[in-house]
């Protein structure tokens, strides 16, 4: 009798037969080309299905419309939608909402709640409302960006009328187009929102790498915007938002020519339902009025004024993020060629010439980079949502009350090693370390030489486009009409692709015949075939040859641009010097706003000595912390959160007063540390109770995570200040001249 650990005898190879070989290959072969074309039949029934819908989604969460942006003042085709949570969700009204801004740059809404671990779920997971800005396939006529700006405002001044019982201002989060639209929004109106969630939104538009980053080129290898006008006319008014799906997919001509569908050819009785759920969204473009997209590619794609300010207003409101006073989370990723980190944070560079710009400003900047997930990978991936997105939702106050300046979030996977885990929400420690502007211009930023080219760029292309709008305008809005400019829709490739193989094809019922008889006689074969492998080897040489092709030409793209533009005789053709290292290009600055700075800078210097109890608490731990050079995580939050619920009433404060009066004393100590420490005292009650209360608080905080040595020592001094037996001296400090 064999013994149970006897391993086991190999199962004996099946003997080679070259015929048996070549019949299972080719009846998988072609059983998968009939389900290959039913897929393709059951993609385009969807297709037609959501063209004639009037907003086309992909939300996987129930809602309701409480504000439809047709009803405003200024229309728009946008609507504020509340999110039902589902069953066994529960929704803890005293939270913050949250409201997921989808993005309008080509398709349909619902990308951030098109499964349930997305961006919508965690919140909902979390107890937080949410709620979602969603649009329809058709704008309203003559709406523009600044009316959808406006539309936008009102929708959070709403979540928050319905919201009275939330500590905290909505958090948003906006994907890709509708980050830069909410950044607009928060600039115009910065009272409005908390923290802001940009994820995978470009705002620095000629930034990058040479080498990569090619789609930066392409307003410039188009001779401008020109052609966005050309595409405005011919279609009615109307710019198809296919176009833009269009130059997305041309990035990456082996995943939008072979791998995409092999994937699904390969795995075809399994990955049909997944392809199916995806290209619902990617084959449901909409459309943007004509004006609207020829503003974002004059102020955005070419012009980049965003980042200097030369956006304005109707009413002559210069547009500038530094008046945003939100906390801003940027969520980028490395593996992201439509907006990668020098495109996602260059703009911080553009406002700020020094960190102590940052912490004067009173602004909170929080960035997070992930090293390969793809652009679309950000708001649909299911490890990004249950990761990134779950830790930004779960510690969002934390971020809220950070004190001004420039940080990084670390999300590391917490082990059993981990010291005090069980203040750690989930499997995943989030940390905020501190940071500065040399660690963004460590992702790349450009030449004075390759500013001029792209100013350069931006000069062409207002000629150009002023030359089409003389001569050629008139002629082609003349031609145009709203029968051509539909005809010239329905067939535009990226939907004639998909509207090719439907139900209304006249193949299309021997097509859904067949494949229900390859299901019912299915016959996969042996993944050893050595058929199949030589599949896999062929596909994967066509993969490589085209990926080949597209860097080819990705590289011959920056060449030609790097070449004409950045020619002498053109840039003094167009007003621009010919020595552009002589002409580094700067930031618009406002003499108002660095006296502002300079008027707050005097202020704390003035007041360093004067204070409260919770003045010298916060003063304190910032200056412990700042002695390991390190920030915060969410161990030492969870702390103070536990320790805030028995405060004594002298140390419990509203938190605005509590985000102000950390900023001022983090701004205090960022101005001169050690005459900040020298006035600690005069802060300091003579009480022994609210002293010893005091110092608990701050030595419970630093329990929560080790300590360095020096932070050690900054804490026995400030144990030394805070002791209750200790008598209090009061050193006055003389006013800064």
């Amino acid at each position: 009798m064999s013994s149970a650990t006897e391993p086991k005898s190999p199962t004996p190879a099946l003997p080679f037969n070259p015929v048996a070989v070549w019949e299972d290959y080719w009846t998988d072969a072609l059983q998968r080309s009939v389900l290959m074309l039913d897929t393709l039949r059951r993609r385009g029934n969807t297709f037609v299905a959501q063209s004639e819908k009037v907003a086309p989604h992909v939300l996987n969460f129930d809602g309701d419309i409480v504000l439809d942006g047709r009803t405003l003042e200024r229309p728009v085709n946008y609507a504020l939608i509340r999110i039902k949570p589902r069953a066994g969700v529960s929704v803890d009204h005293r939270k913050r909402p949250f409201i997921v801004f989808d993005p309008r740059a080509g398709h349909g809404p619902g990308i951030g709640g098109m499964k349930q671990d997305s961006e919508i779920g965690v919140a909902l997971e979390a107890g937080h409302p949410c709620y979602f800005v969603g649009f329809s396939a058709k704008p309203i006529e003559g709406q523009t960006i600044e009316d959808v700006c406006v539309a936008e405002a009102r929708f959070i001044e709403k979540v928050r009328e319905l919201e009275p019982e939330a500590v905290g201002k909505p958090c948003l989060i906006g994907n890709c187009q509708a980050g830069w639209q909410i950044m607009l929004t928060a600039a115009i109106k910065p009272d409005l929102a908390g923290p802001i969630i940009l994820a995978g939104s470009p705002l620095s538009y000629w930034a990058g790498v040479r080498g990569k980053n090619p789609l930066r080129y392409l307003g410039g290898m188009l001779g401008g915007t020109w052609m966005t006008a050309l595409a405005g006319d011919l279609g009615h008014g109307v710019f198809d938002g296919a176009s833009l799906v269009a130059n997305f997919e041309q990035l990456h001509p082996e995943n939008t020519l072979w791998e995409k569908a092999y994937n699904v050819y390969a795995k075809i009785d399994t990955e049909p339902q997944r392809f199916l759920d995806f290209e619902t969204w990617w084959g449901s473009p909409v459309l943007l009025n004509a004006q609207e997209m020829q503003w974002i590619a004059d102020n955005l794609f070419v012009g980049n004024k965003l980042r200097e300010g030369g956006i304005v207003t109707s009413n002559g409101e210069r547009v500038d993020l530094r008046n945003v006073r939100s906390p801003i989370v940027v969520f980028c990723s490395w593996g992201d060629d439509i907006t990668p980190p020098p495109q996602a944070l260059g703009w911080v560079l553009d406002l700020y010439d020094k960190d102590e710009d940052v912490v004067l400003a009173g602004q909170t900047i929080v960035y997070c980079v992930h090293q390969t997930i793809g652009h679309l990978g950000i708001f649909v991936s299911g490890k990004v949502a249950t990761k990134e997105h779950s830790e930004f939702t779960s510690c969002i106050e934390l971020i809220d009350l950070l004190p001004p300046g420039l940080y990084e979030a670390v999300i590391t996977e917490a082990g059993p090693d981990t010291p005090r885990a069980d203040l750690i929400d989930g499997k995943y420690l989030f940390t905020v370390e501190p940071r500065s502007l040399d660690d963004i211009r460590a992702f790349g930023v450009n030449s004075p030489e390759d500013e001029a080219r792209f100013a350069t760029a931006a000069r062409v292309s207002e000629i150009n486009k002023g030359l089409y709008q003389t001569f050629l305008s008139p002629l082609v809005q003349k031609a145009s009409t709203e029968k051509t400019a539909e005809m010239l829709r329905d067939l535009h490739p990226h939907r004639l692709r998909f509207s090719a193989i439907s139900d209304n094809s006249i193949m299309s019922g021997a097509i859904e015949k067949a494949a229900e008889t390859v299901r019912a006689n299915r016959r996969p074969v042996r993944d050893d075939n050595p058929l199949r492998h030589v599949e896999t080897m062929m596909s994967q040489q066509i993969s490589n040859g085209l990926k080949t092709w597209g860097e080819l030409r990705d590289n011959w793209t920056e060449q030609v641009f790097l070449a004409t533009y950045g020619n002498p005789l053109l840039q003094a053709m167009v007003g621009l010097k010919g020595a552009p290292a002589d002409e580094k290009h700067q930031i618009v600055r406002d003499i108002s706003r660095r006296g502002d700075a300079e008027a707050l800078r005097t202020e704390v210097e003035r007041t360093l000595d004067e204070g409260d109890i919770v003045d010298a608490v916060l003063r304190a731990m910032l200056y412990v912390a700042r002695g390991a050079n390190r920030g915060a995580d969410e161990r030492s939050f969870s702390t103070l959160k536990a320790i805030a619920a028995s405060l004594p009433k002298a140390l419990k404060i509203g938190r605005e007063r509590l985000k102000d009066a950390v900023r001022r004393q983090a701004l205090t100590l960022s101005l001169d540390e050690s005459r900040a420490v020298k006035a600690l005292p005069n802060l300091v009650p003579d009480d022994p109770q609210q002293r010893h209360n005091a110092l608990s608080l701050i030595k419970a905080l630093f329990e929560s995570r080790d300590r360095t040595a020096e932070e050690t020592r900054r804490l026995g001094e400030i144990s030394a200040i805070f002791e209750p037996s200790r008598a209090r001296v009061v050193h006055r400090q003389p006013a800064a001249s």
